[in-house]
């Protein structure tokens, strides 16, 4: 072999060995990093994984999070109210009092009528103003005073009958009137029918005979003692117009009358019954 192809032959193998080299060296390299890539890439999926915990925390704990998440309005307006915690009612709750109880069940049996009479109306029907219906020698009017007024005196000569002069606590107003017979200064109270004479007709009294009108007319249930102006303006006017000026009085003023409807087998028309059920709300 010449001197040439010998040495052809030491370059070839000397690139040989060099490409090996290459190669291990490549090897290594390849091992090594996948080595090294296990624990980084376990170390960076752990924390990628752990990240979302923060938010699971903050969503599931109602202190975890210093920024609140706005409330949920079903949470909050489909709870009811405790009832401990309630404010207590504006209005009076419905009569419970004994007399009130028996008021309301009288007030159910009652007729409702139409308030309409076939005949007309006229004072002089009734009889006698202030007629002596006991016959205990008075009018039936200083029977009523004597009744409802305080610190009387009475006339002498009069059987004990004829009021001079005494104190009204007035149920209707709540105020407290002087009373002193006179010609200017007994109108300053009057003796109020609690059912009106023309009430009662329209509502059936317009069948009555002339004993019953008089009666009723002079029955003390029916009676009491009230400031004239008071009576003035009542006129009339069943409790669908008209009630006493003190709201303190409705419950009485509403079992008095129905007391008196029940007695004498009197109708009464719906706003008026209405009415007084509305007065019984306020009995204690």
């Amino acid at each position: 072999m010449s001197s040439h192809g010998f040495a052809g032959l030491r370059r070839a193998r000397s690139r040989g060995a060099v490409a090996l080299l290459y190669a291990i060296a490549a090897v290594v390299v390849l091992a090594l990093l996948a080595v090294i890539a296990v624990p980084v890439a376990a170390a960076m999926g752990g924390a990628i994984g752990a990240a979302p915990a923060p938010a699971v925390s903050q969503t599931s704990s109602p202190a975890a999070s210093a920024t609140p998440a706005a409330p949920r309005p079903t949470e909050t307006t489909a709870t009811p109210p405790s009832p401990t915690a309630a404010a207590p009612p504006t209005t009076p709750p419905p009569a419970s009092t004994p007399d009130a109880q028996a008021a309301r069940a009288a007030l159910e049996r009652l007729e409702t009528v139409d308030g309409r009479s076939i005949t007309r109306y006229y004072r002089e029907a009734f009889g006698q103003a202030w007629y002596d219906q006991d016959r205990n020698g008075c009018d039936t009017r200083n029977d009523i005073l004597r009744r409802d007024l305080t610190q009387t005196v009475i006339k002498e000569g009069t059987g004990g009958c004829k009021v001079l002069s005494g104190v009204l606590e007035d149920v209707y107003t709540g105020t407290t009137v002087n009373f002193v017979s006179g010609k200017d200064t007994s109108v300053l109270v009057q003796i109020d029918h609690v059912v009106p004479l023309s009430w009662a007709w329209r509502h059936g009294a317009e069948s009555w005979s002339e004993d019953d009108l008089r009666a009723f007319a002079n029955d003390p249930l029916n009676l009491l003692a009230s400031v004239g102006s008071v009576n003035q303006s009542k006129s009339d006017s069943g409790p669908g117009e008209w009630m006493p000026p003190s709201a303190a009085a409705h419950c009485f003023y509403a079992q008095r009358y129905i007391a008196v409807l029940a007695k004498w087998r009197l109708g009464v028309e719906p706003a008026d019954r209405s009415a007084l059920e509305t007065a019984l709300e306020t009995c204690r």
